[in-house]
């Protein structure tokens, strides 16, 4: 079975959070959902959960970081294309998020870019040429 990876991120309005969520693209399952948490799937193995802050303080003992002010974590999601990469950093925008909160990121055979989600979590959007990654990080010879 292959490994899921579940985001536990903290959110002040689960509805705004739900509809930010399903506009890049993720989809909301409903068996992992309710009126204090939304499990959001990005993919089979890459799922995000959406959880007021009562519901995620019965998961941490420490106080709730505000994502706006100090850096909590980068979460990172592949792309197929350069042009993906750039049309899901656009969803976010349309859907009342913010561009590029840290430096984009062009490396020729990588590109990179980042928005951050109504709560001021930061998510990067990388896409890779492998081969090419390989080709260029490939010793001297």
């Amino acid at each position: 079975m292959a490994k899921l990876i579940f985001v536990n991120l903290p959110i002040t309005d689960l509805a705004r959070s739900i509809a930010f969520y399903e506009a890049i693209g993720a989809t909301r399952n409903p068996q992992f959902s309710d009126d204090t948490a939304a499990c959001m799937v990005f993919s089979d193995t890459i799922h995000a959960m959406l959880l007021t802050h009562p519901k995620f303080m019965q998961f941490s003992p420490r106080p709730i970081s505000d994502a706006r002010k100090a850096t909590e974590v980068l979460i990172c999601l592949s792309a197929d294309s350069r042009d993906e990469v750039d049309a899901t950093v656009a969803k976010a925008v349309a859907a009342g998020g913010v561009a590029d909160p840290c430096p984009v990121q062009d490396y020729g055979f990588m590109f990179g870019r980042s928005f951050e989600d109504p709560d001021g979590h930061i998510w990067e959007i990388m896409w890779m040429d492998l081969e090419a990654a390989k080709a260029a990080m490939a010793p001297a010879a």
